[in-house]
């Protein structure tokens, strides 16, 4: 039981980390800290006008894919936490009634 809980620990530290890292990375887009390289041939292909729009639909889906997979990990790492604190119950009182009839 020790192991479960250990790796259910893990995978909600993960990802709450990436949920976390994911935030951060929008707040850096947002203020214009970070930017995602663009080749010059990409921008002559669509134009001035298009090219800030391919890359806000870039940053779009990387954060929305990371804050998936983050979401989807942390609610992983909470349900194997929940079902190990279950099972210590039900063990604790399948224990408790096997006491009490002997």
């Amino acid at each position: 039981m020790n192991e479960v809980r250990i790796s259910g620990l893990t995978v909600l530290f993960l990802g709450v980390a990436l949920l976390i890292f994911t935030f951060i990375c929008a707040y850096q887009f947002l203020m214009g800290v970070l930017e995602i390289a663009a080749s010059e041939d990409l921008m002559k292909l669509f134009g001035e006008a298009l090219a800030p729009l391919i890359s806000y639909a870039v940053r779009t889906l990387y954060l929305g894919i990371m804050g998936w997979v983050g979401s989807i990990l942390t609610r992983r790492g909470v349900q194997i936490l929940t079902a190990t604190e279950k099972a210590e119950k039900i063990s604790g009182k399948t224990k408790a009634t096997e006491e009490q009839a002997i």
